[in-house]
């Protein structure tokens, strides 16, 4: 066991925690979990106290499974007001050949130039790079005077920043990196005829991000506040039910797609005034047929809105894109390029993983663009994994962001 890391990815509905090990260049799932969230609305924390005592359970039950303490983690934060800005530098090369330090100067006299004061730096994302005016692939290595940057600089509102950062900091996490689902969304899915111009879709419990991609990289992004809550709540009401009653009948017997749905199949429920009644499957998946449609008109004027141009892929993703039956209804909506997300880590194939996961990949391209080796756990830790047996399946938030700053630039 060689490399370590772990994502956690905070919803409305959900925590996330994945952990994963980097060995021989293949990723493997050691552990996840999906706990029930607390504090948390529109994927913002509103209540920090709850929203704490919902991640510490969830690193909780992740620790019981493998054993060892979680103290480092990449965490995503919210999309809202997300900016994609693309940033040219150009710096003298420090010495006879281009390094993985060069590299992070021109990034950094980038961000100082464009970045706007009330947002916080989330990650760079490479365009190409220019050695004495020569477009390289890879710049490391390579002997020249000069070194030319191209990349997008993505920023969020520091407070979709500090929100989370203060929280794991709160519980002993030290946060190593942190990203936005437009950023890591399409990487769990990604290759080679992902380097178009496309979207990714995730569906989640109470939003909806639509994110923009050209040639692998995000450039734009939008949220909609409609998801699974949404259906929930028009299930609960026409049938006189509780909410997590709804959801169960949303996820285990309705279809998304009611064309398909069987009018002789019968769920049997105990309504709030305590009335046995029974409801089919066709009646069922028509309300749900009916909110998802509502949601995919909306998701398709947005996405005319971020481009005009014709897009080569529609990827479908977040805990929604699970309901059965859902891809017939996407077409039938939003066209023949939408495919539901098919994520390929064995043991988390749930799409309510994708953020999580792509956080993870997403972190060791980064590494490798730095030409840096890392891991999340000690040599003790390394130690206790690899027994046999094991069934894996305050400082201020200033310091904590600089922590996380300096970190993406090797400090």
């Amino acid at each position: 066991m060689e490399h370590v890391y772990t994502s956690i990815d905070i919803g409305s509905d959900a925590i996330k925690v994945v952990v994963c090990e980097l060995t021989k260049n293949r990723l493997n799932l050691l552990a996840t979990t999906s706990t029930k969230a607390m504090g948390i609305k529109r994927g913002l924390i509103v209540d920090p106290k709850k929203a704490s005592a919902s991640i510490s359970k969830a690193f909780a039950e992740i620790e019981d499974m493998l054993g060892i303490e979680i103290k480092k983690v990449i965490a995503s934060v919210p999309t809202y007001f997300a900016e994609y800005t693309v940033v040219n530098s150009q710096v003298p090369i420090n010495g006879e050949m281009v390094t993985a330090k060069d590299i992070m100067e021109a990034y950094r006299k980038g961000i100082r130039k464009n970045i706007l004061p009330d947002h916080e730096f989330v990650n760079m994302l490479p365009i190409d790079f220019k050695v004495d005016g020569n477009i390289v692939e890879d710049p490391k290595g390579k002997s020249g005077k000069t070194l030319d940057t191209r990349a997008i600089m993505v920023t969020v509102p520091k407070k979709n920043v500090y929100s989370v950062a203060s929280i794991l900091e709160g519980l002993g996490i030290e946060l190593v990196d942190i990203a936005t689902g437009s950023i890591t969304d399409l990487i769990a899915y990604k290759n080679s005829k992902l380097n178009n111009i496309g979207m990714v879709i995730n569906m989640g419990a109470e939003t909806t991000s639509i994110s923009l991609y050209n040639r692998g990289l995000a450039i734009n992004s939008r949220v909609i506040d409609m998801g699974g809550f949404d259906i929930d709540k028009e299930i609960a009401y026409k049938f006189k039910v509780n909410l997590d009653e709804a959801k169960r009948i949303k996820e285990r017997f309705a279809l998304a797609y009611s064309h398909n749905a069987d009018v002789n199949n019968l769920y049997e429920i105990i309504t709030d005034d305590k009335r046995k009644i029974r409801i089919s499957q066709l009646e069922v998946s028509r309300l749900v047929e009916n909110e998802l449609t509502e949601l995919l008109e909306i998701v398709k004027e947005e996405m005319s809105n971020l481009t005009n141009k014709p897009l080569q892929y529609i990827i479908i993703t977040g805990g929604l894109s699970n309901l059965e039956n859902i891809e017939y209804l996407c077409h039938k909506v939003l066209g023949d390029k939408v495919s539901i997300g098919k994520i390929k880590l064995i043991g988390a194939r749930d799409n309510k993983y994708s953020t999580a996961i792509g956080n993870i990949i997403y972190f060791i391209g980064n590494l490798k663009l730095k030409s840096h080796e890392y891991t999340m756990i000690s040599r003790d830790d390394m130690e206790v994994l690899s027994t046999p047996n094991k069934h894996l399946v305050s400082t201020s938030n200033d310091t904590m962001l600089g922590k996380v700053f300096g970190y993406f630039f090797g400090e």
